[in-house]
């Protein structure tokens, strides 16, 4: 942890949950060294990221309360975290990062940052009101259980807000590269991340235990000259490839070539450009309180549909 020494109340060490390990689809050394990567590279904000924090921070707008203590998870340097203090004035926001090089640039900053895997939590029960993690979640290999944990940090009726990139992220190169693979090599390895669908995601947000869920989605169509700018596009924000059962070895550039001349005949826009579609996924959740609205139990309502709609009503 880096920062003040007032917030050890926050962090706490704790055993990892006996349960049945999930299954490794993510390396999540790999997911490390990609976001180590990101950060050692100049610090100049990718523009979808930052349009993305912009619209979190924006949802905060609509919420008719104020928050004490923040965490910001998948913090980078600190940008969430700065705006939650100065914009919205939070007394308290915690940085954290998987890439120790972010969590030092927040802590450059004035944050207390940590250093800290999304799958192991460090923090105490009920210390947060708030909790926004930007594109932090879908590398994980137990994403319900790392919902869990971060719902367990929340004091009742806390708000967690978190992006993350949906399922039809990449389906163009995707679908290229399998064409490509398979016609060169004869078969295929997992070479794009299989991102969650906005409906599971949802259904997780319940399972996590949390109250109020909803998940919505945005696409963002972005344009590319070729595909090695997509990729270093991946490098600085630290989503190139971290599937577990990814290839290891050398890839010959005719594959590329190949992916790269099935992906202008199929996805390329009318100036040649290469279209590559971003899904992102918004959280939105509570945790549960007992001032929170329920809803009323089945059979309980006092008057009949049939009456305001101004209809008869008709026994099935």
């Amino acid at each position: 942890m880096f920062g003040p020494a007032s917030f050890s109340t926050i962090c706490q060490v704790c055993d990892k949950p006996s349960m049945n390990a999930p299954p490794k689809i993510f390396d999540r050394g790999t997911t490390a060294r990609n976001r180590r990567r990101a950060a050692a590279m100049p610090d100049v904000q990718p523009a979808l990221l930052t349009a993305n924090r912009q619209q979190l921070l924006d949802r905060l707008l609509d919420v008719k309360r104020t928050f004490g203590t923040a965490l910001s998870l998948g913090c980078r340097s600190g940008e969430t975290a700065k705006s939650l203090m100065g914009d919205h004035a939070l007394e308290t926001v915690v940085a954290a990062d998987f890439a120790e090089d972010f969590a030092r640039r927040a802590q450059l900053e004035g944050f207390a940052a940590v250093a800290c895997d999304e799958e192991w939590i460090p923090f105490g029960s009920e210390v947060f009101d708030l909790i926004i993690a930007e594109h932090s979640l879908h590398w994980t290999n137990d994403l319900p259980g790392s919902l869990i944990q971060l719902r367990r940090c929340l004091q009742p009726d806390g708000l967690f807000l978190a992006s993350l990139f949906g399922g039809a992220t990449l389906h163009e190169l995707r679908d290229c590269l399998i064409e490509a693979e398979s016609s060169i090599l004869g078969g295929i390895t997992p070479r794009v991340s299989p991102f969650v669908d906005v409906r599971d995601a949802g259904n997780l947000l319940v399972r996590a235990g949390f109250a109020l869920p909803v998940a919505d989605t945005d696409v963002i169509l972005r344009e590319f000259d070729c595909l090695n700018d997509l990729f270093s596009e991946l490098r600085r924000i630290g989503e190139n490839n971290a599937i577990q059962e990814r290839s290891r070895g050398l890839t010959t550039r005719r594959l590329f070539d190949a992916a790269e001349e099935i992906y202008r005949e199929r996805h390329s826009s009318g100036g040649g450009k290469l279209l590559a579609t971003f899904e992102v996924i918004t959280l939105t959740a509570w945790a549960p309180s007992e001032t929170q609205q329920k809803p009323l139990s089945p059979g309980s309502a006092r008057s009949r549909l049939s009456d305001a709609l101004g209809s008869e009503e008709t026994p099935l």
